[in-house]
């Protein structure tokens, strides 16, 4: 039976303490701790590169790697997997990388994250819970890399009129004033910009302001906005600094509209703002 890849706070709340469910808060900077500070009972702490890259390489992990970390945590490949973070771009990232790539059988978000969570008074623990890790025989023997685009292939798609990329950062960042959000240090490439020809979709137009996504309806209005929906161009590509807004970008296309058109360049602005002789647009 087919299942919804977002589960709510109260569906949680209802099955905190099952043994057939692994809650995973996906850490997004190094020096952020904010799972010490208070989260999810029962849940388990990654930082994101840790799970969802190869060790060395700027690479996302074989299903033998990533079984082997599941396998860590006491998730074996029968285990509900529900993903959430404080940005919960990155528990979609996570969920693209361990079931669209891995396979794992069962993957779900959070939906709305911590702020949804605190805000309908559900329970924070500071304890820190241990599980003993178990034996994860992994479905696939290759990764699945189908959702993805690589860099020559997206070089060559331009000006590809079947084609639409999507940038989905902010604003400052497609203007090219940015490279990096906020207000901080500006690093992760070395020139700003945007790729050739790509349309903005912030990826925030897809989450209401508690972090829970907007209705499918909502949604493929977004979509349609921009000309990103199936019925309106063949393919779509998405993209961002890093790859975890374009990822909500493809995890709503996909996981919850069941369109089959977008992928996304993981490399993203990162590598093609960084690589010698690739294109720039202001």
């Amino acid at each position: 039976m087919s299942h919804s890849p977002l589960v709510s706070g109260e569906w949680l709340a209802q099955r905190l303490g099952d043994e057939k469910i692994r809650i995973v808060e996906i850490q997004y900077e190094p020096d952020v701790d904010e799972f010490n500070e208070g989260h999810i009972p029962g849940a388990v702490n990654w930082f994101w590169k840790d799970l969802l890259w190869h060790e060395t390489n700027r690479e996302f992990p074989t299903p033998a790697e990533m079984a082997e970390r599941l396998g860590s945590w006491g998730i074996s490949p029968e285990t509900t997997v529900v993903f959430y973070s404080e940005r919960n771009q990155y528990a979609m990232y996570a969920y693209w990388v361990t079931k669209s790539m891995n396979g794992h059988h069962d993957v779900r978000v959070l939906d709305g994250a911590q702020k949804r969570w605190k805000l309908d008074g559900h329970p924070l623990s500071t304890d820190i819970d241990q599980y003993p890790p178990v034996d994860y025989l992994p479905r696939r023997d290759k990764r699945d890399d189908s959702s993805r685009v690589f860099r020559d292939d997206v070089l060559e798609g331009l000006g590809n009129s079947g084609r639409l990329l999507l940038d989905a950062r902010y604003g400052p960042e497609y203007l090219g004033e940015r490279v990096k959000p906020g207000t901080g240090p500006d690093h992760g490439a070395e020139r700003h910009g945007r790729i050739p020809g790509a349309i903005h979709l912030l990826f925030r137009r897809l989450f209401n302001d508690d972090n829970t996504l907007r209705t499918p309806e909502e949604l493929e209005t977004v979509f349609r906005s921009v000309g990103a929906a199936p019925d309106q161009v063949s393919e779509v590509v998405a993209y961002c600094r890093l790859s975890h807004r374009a990822t909500s970008l493809w995890f709503v296309a996909s996981a919850i509209l069941g369109w089959n058109h977008l992928r996304v360049y993981d490399g993203s602005w990162t590598e093609w703002g960084t690589a010698v002789g690739l294109p720039v647009e202001r």
